[in-house]
């Protein structure tokens, strides 16, 4: 199979290509390493700090305005060639993090109905709180991917992909900003500015698509955690792989529009490239660092992360894939658990 390490690809005349981001040669990742970047490498975690100060906080939320937010444009992950992981990545110990209800339960409505194509999610629940988009600007320019609160000790945790935090063995994201149960430029719960970032060692240092995973400690707004307002879903770590999963995001391109959350749900298959899971599903780019959710209730909208949305191969638009997580999954959860 010929592979593209792409997110979502856009359909252009004459076929399939990728729109690289800045930074990018069609070949790999060629952006220098950022030398102010304060990366501290531990284990298989790689660290970056963002918005620390009330001053920098501040500038990070005066910068996105109504109309930069319209502007951003879905990030495509443009990777280097693939790495072959044929015995997929160590499980490590298991870790399961059972979901968190926000302090103020969120009202569900009739769920829907199950899409194996990508649909509106209309249902409700703490599904409808917990997933957002995030903004970030990588090269001078501004884009967007989709992520998702999961449960934790310090109540701050986002998970998403790594490519959405790190431009794989380039430089951070910057102005990293998370706005829970986005709706058509609302944001019911506020944004939220990162403090601390983490990637796996695997995608930072090789850009590997086993370990294109990666997770935000955010701020506090108005002396709130964004575990208050929306609550976090479970997440899980080095277990068995399940069978199906809901996964959720904000795609973009045709024919979505990028300011609704949207859905799919189905089976999960090997990928035979790489160790991650794939799931039939139309959702375009935009979905990037969406969650994938098992054992999912669509009343209350709860369930466990096993993945996140990474990338499509070009020659299939119908499959999306996403990464397994094991160890070095766990041990960014962990590390951002303390931030």
């Amino acid at each position: 199979m010929t592979v593209s390490p792409l997110l979502l690809i856009a359909p252009l005349a004459g076929g399939l290509l990728a729109a690289p981001v800045p930074g990018h040669a069609a070949g790999g990742h060629t952006a220098p390493r950022d030398p102010a970047a304060a990366v501290i490498s531990a284990a298989d975690v790689v660290q970056h700090d963002a918005a620390r100060t009330v001053a920098e906080q501040r500038q990070v939320l005066r910068y996105w305005t109504p109309d930069r937010m319209r502007r951003a444009k879905p990030l495509v992950h443009v990777g280097a060639a693939r790495t072959h992981t044929a015995a997929g990545p160590q499980r490590g110990k298991p870790l399961t993090v059972a979901p968190a209800r926000p302090r103020t339960p969120m009202a569900g409505r009739a769920a829907p109905a199950r899409s194996s194509t990508g649909a509106q999610w209309t249902g409700g629940g703490t599904v409808a709180g917990t997933t957002g988009r995030v903004f970030l600007t990588l090269g001078g320019d501004e884009y967007f991917c989709s992520a998702g609160v999961v449960n934790s000790g310090n109540r701050d945790v986002v998970v998403t992909a790594g490519h959405c935090l790190k431009d794989g063995k380039g430089g951070w994201a910057s102005k990293w900003t998370f706005v829970p149960g986005y709706k058509s430029g609302k944001r019911p719960y506020g944004s939220y500015t990162a403090r601390r970032m983490f990637v796996a060692k695997g995608w930072s240092s090789k850009a590997d698509d086993n370990d294109d995973i990666g997770m935000a400690a955010v701020n506090t707004v108005g002396g709130s955690h964004v575990m208050d307002k929306v609550g976090g879903q479970g997440i899980a770590f080095g277990k068995a792989r399940p069978k199906s999963a809901w996964a959720f995001g904000y795609p973009a391109d045709p024919p979505y529009g990028g300011g609704k959350l949207v859905y799919c749900d189905g089976k999960l298959s090997r990928d035979s490239e790489t160790s991650d899971q794939g799931m039939r599903c139309d959702m375009t780019e935009g979905a990037s660092g969406g969650p994938w959710l098992s054992g999912f209730h669509r009343a209350s909208g709860s369930g466990t992360v096993v993945s996140v949305t990474s990338f499509k191969y070009s020659d299939d638009q119908a499959v999306m894939y996403g990464p397994y997580l094991g160890a070095q999954a766990r041990d960014v959860y962990r590390r951002a658990d303390k931030a």
